[in-house]
């Protein structure tokens, strides 16, 4: 269940920051940045087609994926995982705030 958690974040996040990265690189970059920013790209996409069959949105296409990958509903616990931490991160950071703002 761990593992999965960790996979299922590690590729989404890698294939996002890699689509992302190859976007700048291959626009502002020249000559072989350019190509590298092309390669990034294609990276991405093919991660983000992996954790997509991992997630069971391609099952009709690819078929069921193995085991270790199987990640559907392990991709919602995890970003809401994420973003319950971000909110207790902020709401932590405002209570600081608002105190030695009174203080």
């Amino acid at each position: 269940m761990i593992l999965q958690y960790f996979l299922g974040m590690l590729l989404l996040v890698f294939a996002i920051a890699s689509i992302i990265a190859g976007i700048f690189t291959a626009y502002f970059g020249s000559g072989r940045s350019k190509a590298i920013g092309i390669i990034l790209i294609l990276i991405g996409l093919i991660v983000g087609i992996i954790f997509l069959w991992g997630a069971g949105l391609l099952n009709a296409v690819l078929g069921v994926p193995p085991a270790i990958i199987n990640l559907v509903g392990t991709v919602t616990a995890g970003v809401a995982s994420v973003i319950g931490a971000i909110i207790g991160a902020l709401l932590a950071l405002g209570i600081f705030l608002v105190a030695i703002m009174k203080a």
